[in-house]
């Protein structure tokens, strides 16, 4: 079979099951987001050395989002199960890597202008095109059901990319530009 099937010259695209929808479809755009973020997620793994203790969590990563798309293209209409694991751990998971990397780097009280390291900023292009996503996965959950497990561990990644450029640059010796302590922490001060 050739890479090109020409079924998508029209502007439509298959979904998992058979179902057939314009190229510019809330679904396409949510998973077709979440693509580009495992393409993003793939070059900054190119920047680490191939040893680095990232690497590993960060594939993992990777193929957590490859099922999680699939399921993505799956509307609720479709006629066959779409077998592939789910992300129902990948919020934990994100969370206790979230906790080792402020072990490392410190909590954070305040909202951080991107950059530092290259790798730091491609943490932060990541945290970016993650929220994106998320708000277009919000939107496909009022027209079609998605599991639940898919946007906790979508929000919980956003989070972990924050922490993981604070943790680069921490390493690195680079010192944080704070930009303005988070809204939340105030009020707790205040209390």
């Amino acid at each position: 079979m050739k890479i090109y099937t020409k079924t998508g010259d029209k502007g439509a695209t298959g979904l998992f099951g058979g179902t057939r929808v314009d190229k510019d479809d809330v679904r396409v755009e949510c998973y077709g987001t979440f693509d580009e973020v495992n393409s993003f997620i793939g070059l900054l793994r190119s920047k680490l050395p191939v040893d680095h203790a990232w690497q590993e969590r960060l594939h993992e990563i990777q193929m957590l989002f490859m099922n999680m798309m699939s399921h993505l293209a799956t509307p609720s209409t479709a006629t066959k199960p779409n077998t592939a694991p789910l992300p129902v751990d990948g919020a934990v998971m994100c969370e206790g890597w979230i906790d080792e990397l402020e072990a490392q780097a410190g909590p954070s009280d305040y909202f951080l202008l991107p950059g530092g390291t290259e790798v730091s900023a491609f943490c932060h292009v990541v945290r970016t095109q993650v929220r994106r996503g998320e708000r277009l996965l919000v939107r496909l959950m009022k027209e079609d059901t998605v599991d639940p497990s898919i946007l906790s561990f979508v929000n919980r990644l956003s989070d972990l990319f924050f922490a993981m450029a604070r943790a680069e640059m921490a390493g690195a010796g680079v010192s944080e530009e704070r930009w303005n302590s988070f809204l939340y922490k105030k009020k707790k001060r205040r209390s």
